[in-house]
């Protein structure tokens, strides 16, 4: 470890927390750990990151503390419930948070956090899916004040290609929840396409490669449409419970500021159409395409 660097503190090693630290420890970071199944820390601790039993010990160990976890309820918990990151947190502290939360509430606890203990709260969710986050290859939208963000810039640049500072605290979290607007109605139309494709006798695996580099071609398109054609739903890179979530935070948020979403508000309906068959939310998004294929 480089004792030079900001020590770092992460709690949330899921699917892009996992990859997020392997990378923060393989560029030199001192790496505090803590997460809520303590055993899927174990690959971090065999690689030199320190493990901690409770949010607030995070705080001990490091100048930022990281957060990425599963929602808005989730991160109100860490932060503020019991032995959270707010028991330990001291001015001068950054919290960076990774999650895809509602703005408002996102706005609601930084200014909670920062009365309490004087650390700043950062929101800088991040696109790219578990590919850009083992890759370092994510896109960072953030909010928060300006010399926060550039004062954590040269860390974040070890997991993502691009960092945008989007405004204020919220911005980030609004920036995502556009983000996602477009992945999630994307993923759906994909979905419909080779559903069509292969009851009109064309071979929809076919697909992505013919329309790359066309109007009509997108990541999404490339990653789910030869996983839709060949049914090929495992291992699970992302959940449709996290796009369904993103899609109602979508929705509220519209209805906060007056506009008008008709499309992913469709959008929201069947993804939760979707998600209401056993399992479904805690699987993979290319099988929306089932939404569309005749059941047997």
């Amino acid at each position: 470890m480089n004792a030079a660097l900001p020590s770092i503190a992460f709690a949330g090693i899921g699917l892009m927390g996992l990859p997020m630290c392997q990378r923060l420890l393989a560029a030199g970071y001192s790496l505090t750990v803590w997460n809520r199944s303590p055993d899927k820390c174990a690959p971090l601790v065999a690689a030199g990151a320190r493990q901690v039993a409770t949010p607030a010990e995070l705080c001990a160990h490091a100048d930022v503390v990281m957060l990425c976890l599963a929602d808005t309820r989730v991160v109100r918990k860490v932060v503020f419930g019991e032995n959270g990151v707010a028991e330990g947190a001291k001015a001068g502290q950054l919290l960076v948070d990774f999650s895809s939360l509602e703005p408002a509430a996102t706005r609601e606890m930084a200014a909670e956090l920062e009365s309490r203990s004087g650390m700043h709260w950062l929101d800088t969710p991040v696109s790219g899916g578990v590919a850009g986050a083992q890759n370092g290859t994510l896109a960072i939208m953030a909010g928060g004040r300006e010399h926060d963000i550039e004062q954590v810039r040269p860390i974040l640049m070890h997991l993502g290609q691009r960092l945008t500072r989007m405004g204020a605290v919220g911005a980030g979290q609004v920036t995502k929840v556009c983000n996602q607007m477009i992945v999630a109605c994307n993923a759906l139309v994909i979905a419909e396409v080779v559903a069509l494709a292969e009851k009109s006798g064309v071979d929809a695996s076919l697909l992505a490669p013919a329309l790359a580099g066309g109007f009509a071609d997108s990541k999404p398109l490339q990653i789910l449409g030869p996983q839709m054609a060949e049914s090929h739903f495992e291992p699970i890179k992302w959940h449709v419970r996290t796009l369904l979530k993103d899609l109602d935070t979508a929705v509220k948020l519209a209805r906060e500021h007056d506009s008008s979403t008709p499309v992913s508000a469709l959008a929201a309906q069947l993804m939760r159409l979707h998600g209401s068959s056993a399992g479904n939310l805690e699987r993979d998004p290319a099988t929306l395409i089932e939404l569309y294929r005749e059941k047997h």
